[in-house]
């Protein structure tokens, strides 16, 4: 299976570095990704195996704890991927959370949509909401702090 995060993050780095072609191999797996010059889709073309996690960049980690430094009591939400964030799964619907709600490590807080792909963030923490850092349609990076939880 392909971790999806991966795949992102390393679409993300081919289209900051102008890269027109990426070709990862190693024992356990292949991944090939091509996109046209000039602005194009880019499409993978994976040989599947399953890989570690990559790591937080030491700039986005820092830019999602910075609040968290000045209150030691907030745990940090944060951006899994480069996308849109949306708070509810539809216009019409209410948001997912808003300040003073209590979360699971298993609640949704949003959406984080992608090249068409729409993903559940889950809160991964226990507590109660108590700031939201983005508003519904505002595109995010990978790490941005989206929401700041007190820990339960």
């Amino acid at each position: 299976m392909i971790d999806i995060r991966r795949l992102k993050e390393l679409v993300r780095l081919m289209v900051e570095n102008d890269l027109s072609e990426l070709d990862l191999r190693d024992e356990q797996e292949s991944v090939v990704l091509r996109r046209p010059m000039g602005g194009g889709v880019v499409m993978p073309i994976p040989q599947v195996a399953p890989t570690a996690p990559l790591p937080v960049p030491a700039a986005a980690a820092g830019a999602s704890t910075t609040e968290a430094e000045n209150d030691p009591g907030l745990t940090p939400i944060t951006s899994p991927m480069v996308g849109t964030f949306y708070s509810s799964p539809d216009p019409e619907s209410p948001a997912y959370v808003s300040a003073g709600d209590s979360v699971s490590a298993e609640t949704v807080v949003c959406i984080v949509e992608a090249m068409k792909v729409f993903s559940e963030i889950k809160a991964e923490v226990s507590g109660v909401i108590e700031k939201i850092l983005v508003k519904s349609g505002e595109p995010v990076e990978y790490g941005q702090t989206l929401f700041m939880v007190r820990s339960a």
